[in-house]
């Protein structure tokens, strides 16, 4: 006992208390010898009991939804179910990693011990606090990797779907250089006077040239038909394909009726097919240009919604922020949600710490695509409200029901089933609009939500 009551002395926990009172502490515990890998409390067994780590190692571990928790514990911490704790069932199991000893101290008597004890009633309460501050920070961290790892497969096939067309094209490019090369061989042998040269080459520009309002497929399959015809009534039965790929590129039936006119048969047919082997490659072209765009301005809008390279605080342009959230979860939109912008034109900066206005954006915004089943209305508009920046997110989902709406922001309260969310995502929301000494409210209707952030313009 004595040697026990001199260690409780120099715990940081019991320091500092009348004897008397540690020793009716002391009087109430019972000492629990442990052997390496031996249990003192198992997870979902009734929590029953605080206990005070006198000597060894110890570690709590075990599965926190779906993920491993592990926490190390040294000799002198006091863990456990402690005074006014609401832990129904120990969460965790706890067991020694050496040959060690506890102090177990009964549930039963924590209304006496306040009663005693009120100095280390109270510090218990501290300790309380800073376990429910460790246990938000792991579940603020899972849930922003699974918000992550969310994105990042959204991101991968947003950016597969490009690179593979890129990839695509390019191996059309090998076959249809390897087409001009040989048509480009075969004009070669021929006499051709500069006129008719310069015809070829300015039928091959006409081609060249990118037509920004592409042809309705009804157009095409008619230019197409009169195409096929005027070729085979030319003895050019086999350039269907031909036919196809000159419709295409708006090639009209007077200029291949010209190309007859000017050359024979045979010179006509491999000026042809240089002519649609080089529009073809014009198209390619286009469509790498297109692919590679798409890549580069999805690798900048993860840049800008993750403020690489920047300062922690910046001035940040919020129809940019918006967009570069939309951008980022276009893979979700595109399945059968429409968007709907309404941006006041005015200068729209505000103070923001790296891309936590992101994480805004991207809560509510994916709460709302959830909201309507991945089909639906959503609603982005933004404008000036004195001296703040007024953001609203709306959609035309089922709305959120008026019994649960003043629950919606409490950390950890969810409506979504087990494993689908830690119910973090708008207690994380609130926290960032408050620390940017904004505000934020939920107006909520069958067929109308909407969220409307007020964030402080910036300084300068």
């Amino acid at each position: 006992m004595a040697e026990v009551l001199e260690l409780l002395r120099h715990n940081p926990v019991f320091a500092g208390l009348p004897d008397d009172q540690i020793e009716w502490f002391l009087s109430q515990t019972q000492e629990v010898p442990l052997k390496a890998g031996q249990a003192y409390a198992r997870q979902g067994d009734p929590a029953d009991a605080m206990f005070v780590l006198l000597e060894g190692d110890f570690q709590w571990r075990g599965d926190l939804a779906g993920d491993t928790f592990v926490r190390d514990l040294k000799a002198g911490e006091v863990t456990g179910l402690l005074p006014f704790s609401r832990m129904k069932n120990y969460a965790l199991s706890g067991r020694a990693l050496t040959d060690a000893r506890v102090l177990r101290f009964p549930a039963t008597k924590f209304p006496e011990l306040v009663q005693r004890m009120p100095e280390l009633a109270t510090r218990l309460v501290g300790l309380m606090s800073d376990r429910i501050r460790e246990a938000t920070r792991f579940e603020q961290q899972r849930d922003r990797l699974a918000a992550l790892g969310k994105l990042s497969a959204g991101l991968a096939h947003e950016l597969n779907n490009p690179a593979s067309a890129a990839k695509r094209a390019t191996s059309q490019l090998r076959d249809l250089s390897k087409r001009v090369r040989d048509a480009s061989h075969e004009l070669g042998k021929r006499h051709l006077t500069d006129e008719q040269r310069a015809e070829i080459e300015s039928l091959e520009a006409s081609l060249m040239q990118t037509d920004e309002h592409p042809m309705d497929p009804l157009a095409i399959a008619d230019l197409e038909d009169q195409l096929d015809s005027l070729l085979r009534s030319h003895g050019q039965n086999d350039l269907w394909q031909l036919a196809a790929d000159l419709a295409r590129r708006n090639f009209q039936p007077a200029a291949l009726e010209r190309l007859f006119d000017t050359f024979d048969p045979e010179t006509a047919r491999t000026a042809l097919c240089r002519i649609s082997a080089l529009g073809e490659i014009a198209g390619v072209l286009n469509e790498i240009e297109s692919s590679t765009s798409r890549i580069s301005d999805l690798v900048k809008a993860i840049k800008e919604y993750t403020y690489m390279d920047q300062s922690p605080v910046q001035n940040v342009d919020i129809v940019k922020s918006l967009e570069n959230t939309l951008t980022i979860l276009n893979h979700k939109l595109k399945k059968g949600v429409t968007v709907q912008r309404d941006y006041q034109k005015v200068p729209m900066l505000v103070d923001s710490f790296g891309s936590e206005l992101s994480q805004v954006w991207t809560n509510i915004i994916d709460n709302a695509i959830d909201a309507m089943s991945g089909r639906g209305e959503l609603r982005v508009r933004t404008f000036r409200d004195d001296d703040c920046i007024v953001v609203e997110i709306g959609d035309n989902g089922p709305g959120i029901p008026p019994e649960i709406q003043p629950k919606i922001f409490e950390p950890f309260f969810t409506t979504k089933g087990v494993g689908e969310g830690t119910g973090l995502g708008l207690d994380t929301v609130q926290r960032i609009v408050r620390k940017h000494r904004g505000s934020i409210q939920v107006h909520s209707k069958p067929g109308d939500t909407c969220f409307q952030v007020r964030l402080p313009m910036a300084s300068n």
